[in-house]
Order: structure tokens, then C-alpha cells, then sequence
């Protein structure tokens, strides 16, 4: 089995994986925070995305985002190329404004015999945890595990997060408390379920979210799950 680890030309950014930071801004996120100010859930052409990672940052930065993490499948690849960019920028550019860019990943797993995705960022991508789920494929048998997943994301240092907790075949009156137990540390609260134009975060999926997150005391996140061309579209 071929393991992803990070080139040593391109070591993972020490800002990438400033999981404080990363908790704080988590904390302050709201409906409005999303697609302009944050965004921590977007793909690139090294999963199942259609835009480069440089571009990806180049839209980031026009847009104007504060923050943001790249979350290909099974892959940080993309965070690579898009950190790459920001690194070989002219000093005055890199002096200017730049989002913070944080190390993402998506990772399908299996919760309560239902097919989820979880979310980690700001872990240490060449930890021995996470090598089963940055393969470039779902992993599978007990790495698919629901708790696996959260527990290999806190050994490697980062936060996982249920991404989309409204799109799954299982309620997320029911995931949501499972996933709390198994650790987990946030859910996708804000998040646009019909994929409308202009974003807005649905306000009935975001209502449940939020009385279950707030219940467990679990971090609130956003994110478009950019597909397509724009960042502020999921497709």
C-alpha cells in the first residue's frame, strides 16, 4: 500500500494545523459566515472537484475569505498544491491579507450502519493514524468505523466534524448523539441542503442542527461543499 505523506520539499504549514486557532474561529461561526468570511468544506481536482488548487486560493483570496480548509476525499493533496502556491507568491503578495488556509480531509465512514462523512481538520497528515484514510479511497472493514475515524482524527491532533448531518438515510436526532459519544468535536450546521443561488444556509435543517449541537456541546461549522467552479456554489 502506497502511504501519502507529505513531501519533504512541502512540509504541511505550521499554521495549517493550528487546531487552537482553528477552535476559536469555529466557536464564532454563524448563518452569515458562510460563503464569504469561512469556508471549510470545499473539493478539488484530487478528489471529485472541479477546480485546481491554485485556483481554488486564487478565488478564496477574491472573494475576500478570512479562512478556509480544502476537503478532498481520501486525499490532502490538494491542500498541498494550494499551500505550495501561497508559499511561492512575492513577498509583498504574501504580505497582504491572505486567508488562513487549514488541512482538510473528507472521510466516508459507517455510523450506526449508515454511510457518513466526516470531516478532520488541522491533524498531522503524516501520522500513522491517518495513513488508512488518505489513500485516495474509502477506507474499509473497522478503518471505516465511525469512531475509528474520530479517534485516528484526535491522534493525529485535529477536530472532526459530521459534514452534512441532514443528508443521510439515518435522522440526525439519530447520528448526532452517536457521533457526540464516540468524541466527535463538531457538526456541519450551516450548510445549504438544495444547493440555492445565492448560498443561504437552510433554515429548517440548520434549526435541528443547532438544538442538537447545542445539546452536546458540540462545535458549530459551515462550508458550501464546492464541487463545481465557484466557491460560493455547492455545484
Amino acid at each position: 500500500m502506497v502511504v501519502e505523506l507529505a513531501p519533504a520539499s512541502n512540509p504541511p504549514n505550521p499554521a495549517a494545523r493550528d487546531v487552537l486557532a482553528l477552535r476559536r474561529v469555529f466557536e464564532q461561526i454563524h448563518a452569515d459566515s458562510c460563503p464569504t468570511s469561512f469556508n471549510f468544506h470545499m473539493h478539488t481536482v484530487h478528489s471529485d472537484g472541479r477546480l485546481q488548487p491554485e485556483a481554488l486560493i486564487q478565488q478564496a483570496i477574491a472573494i475576500g475569505l478570512k479562512g478556509l480548509a480544502i476537503t478532498d476525499h481520501h486525499s490532502v493533496n490538494g491542500y498541498r498544491v494550494a499551500q505550495r502556491w501561497l508559499e511561492e507568491q512575492p513577498a509583498p503578495a504574501r504580505n497582504q491579507s491572505l486567508p488562513h488556509l487549514w488541512l482538510g480531509v473528507e472521510v466516508t465512514s459507517r455510523l450506526l450502519d449508515t454511510e457518513v462523512h466526516i470531516l478532520g481538520y488541522a491533524f498531522d497528515a503524516e501520522s500513522p493514524a491517518m495513513q488508512p484514510y488518505l489513500q485516495h479511497q474509502a477506507p474499509t472493514s473497522h478503518d471505516a468505523l465511525a469512531e475509528n475515524v474520530i479517534s485516528a482524527i484526535h491522534a493525529a491532533g485535529g477536530l472532526a466534524v459530521l459534514a452534512h448531518p441532514v443528508r443521510y438515510r439515518r435522522s440526525p436526532e439519530d447520528l448526532i448523539p452517536q457521533a457526540a459519544r464516540f468524541g466527535i468535536d463538531g457538526v456541519e450546521t450551516y450548510y445549504a441542503y438544495s444547493n440555492p443561488n445565492p448560498w443561504q444556509t437552510s433554515a429548517e435543517q440548520t434549526r435541528r442542527v443547532q438544538r442538537l449541537s447545542a445539546a452536546y456541546n458540540l462545535l458549530d461549522t459551515c462550508g458550501t461543499d464546492t464541487h463545481g467552479l465557484s466557491l460560493l456554489q455547492r455545484l
